[in-house]
């Protein structure tokens, strides 16, 4: 499902997914001082190693993995507008045919031997984030109707509560017109796409994507 503050989200125009998705009751906001007591409590988060971040690399000095390179920064605010602070962030995409390095990913697409696809960082104390990772590329989800997944990178944020988890996609793709986690977000569908932010130092393409937790301005969440 989709977490939403105070929305009755109905079934869209899907292929039936949408059905097990959407909450069938309205859902309720939880106070503020109610969601520190939520579990499972992550007391100590792991320790991160020099260049976690960067997925383009399996590791510092190795060959870079094919593919546009992409950046993407931003922060992660509550809904109050405050920073989220040294909070743990990661991510996980397909490389750039649209395969994840998984075992159960089916074999359609080829492997980057140099792409791992999963990495992570902290927020600092303003809540900013960065990682450098590889354009994903669609994947065909779903072969008996011709369905395609667009491109979209997948985030999870994870502090002193439940893990959250959510998907930033790329404007323009034709492929999310069809796709049913996209048009489930409903009127929200713009501030899940990373925006444009010109060109890196080393030619790499920028997009920034600030995280709200919370509030009418929230990025939703999968539960």
């Amino acid at each position: 499902m989709l977490m939403n503050r105070g929305r009755l989200m109905l079934p869209g125009p899907t292929d039936g997914s949408a059905e097990r998705r959407v909450p069938t009751e309205r859902l309720h906001l939880i106070p503020e001082a109610a969601r520190l007591s939520f579990v499972p409590w992550v007391s100590d988060l792991p320790g991160l190693k020099i260049g976690e971040n960067d997925l383009t690399r399996i590791a510092p000095g190795r060959p870079q993995a094919e593919g546009e390179v992409i950046e993407i920064s931003g922060h992660v605010f509550d809904e109050f507008g405050r920073p989220v602070r040294n909070t743990l962030v990661e991510i996980w995409n397909a490389n750039k045919w649209g395969r994840y390095t998984h075992v159960k990913d089916p074999l359609r697409e080829r492997l980057d031997p140099n792409f791992l696809g999963f990495g992570r960082t902290m927020t600092d104390d303003q809540g900013a984030y960065r990682f450098r990772t590889i354009r994903p590329g669609s994947y065909l989800a779903r072969p008996d109707i011709g369905r395609w997944r667009p491109s979209h990178v997948h985030v999870s944020i994870r502090g002193g509560s439940a893990r959250l988890i959510a998907q930033m996609y790329f404007e323009g793709d034709p492929n999310l017109a069809r796709d049913p986690m996209f048009i489930l977000l409903g009127d929200a569908q713009p501030r899940h796409f990373g925006q444009p932010a010109g060109q890196g130092v080393n030619g790499e393409t920028l997009y920034r994507w600030d995280i709200v937790i919370g509030g009418r301005n929230t990025s939703y969440f999968e539960s």
